[in-house]
């Protein structure tokens, strides 16, 4: 795997965070980095070999989640240059119809310190209950889970007491018994959306203009690995 990076960076990468940082077109990357033809050719290769997924991975499996886990999701808008052709594959785009336009949703898990060790693409207008079950049996074990009330399922519930997890999960407003949860210790659940806050400030994470789901998941990966653990 780091082979296949050694061949191009440190150059490559350099060129590649700044156009994903600063959401640009690849032809407007600096000279300094290289040829933008070869930037953009590195990026998709890498990503069709899984370099950037399984380097976050391999970061976040580092993490110390013994105590808590954080999950959640957030809304992407596709740009048109994702969403205007038509899908061609048999791999999904995950892109979808919500709020008012195409989108895709980013799941994440997250530890204690709120920073990401699951990433899991979808469509749109895909449940929050969807999501975690793509998550759930790949989460790292922990004493808790911390999670909005748009997780509180029992079916979720019972997952994760079969790992030994505690949910942390406020009732639904339409539950006739509520099932109590430590109001003090869901507080610390802001975390999750201050890591998915900066995310976005990457713009190309920020917009989806990327047409395949693994390029763009790719991107997510490499900005995750640099904003949470690489710096």
């Amino acid at each position: 795997m780091l082979s296949v990076i050694a061949r191009g960076a440190p150059r490559g990468l350099s060129g590649i965070l700044f156009v994903i940082r600063n959401g640009l077109r690849w032809c407007d990357a600096l000279a300094a980095y290289g040829p933008h033809k070869t930037i953009y050719n590195r990026f998709i290769r890498w990503s069709r070999l899984g370099v950037f997924n399984r380097i976050f991975a391999a970061l976040a499996a580092g993490s110390d989640t013994s105590d808590r886990l954080m999950i959640d999701a957030t809304h992407i808008k596709a740009h048109r240059t994702a969403a205007s052709l038509l899908k061609k594959g048999a791999l999904s785009r995950c892109i979808g119809r919500s709020r008012g336009g195409l989108t895709t949703k980013l799941h994440a898990g997250c530890d204690s310190s709120g920073r990401p060790v699951r990433l899991v693409l979808t469509k749109g207008q895909t449940s929050d209950y969807k999501g975690a079950a793509m998550l759930v049996d790949t989460l790292p074990s922990a004493k808790v889970m911390l999670a909005d009330r748009g997780y509180d399922a029992v079916w979720f519930r019972k997952a994760l007491a079969e790992r030994g997890i505690a949910p942390c999960i406020p009732s639904k407003r339409n539950r006739k018994v509520a099932i109590p949860h430590d109001r003090s210790f869901y507080r610390q659940r802001h975390r999750i959306e201050n890591m998915f806050a900066r995310l976005k400030d990457w713009r190309r994470i920020h917009t989806r203009y990327n047409r395949c789901a693994h390029t763009f998941l790719s991107a997510i990966t490499f900005a995750a690995s640099f904003i949470f653990w690489l710096r």
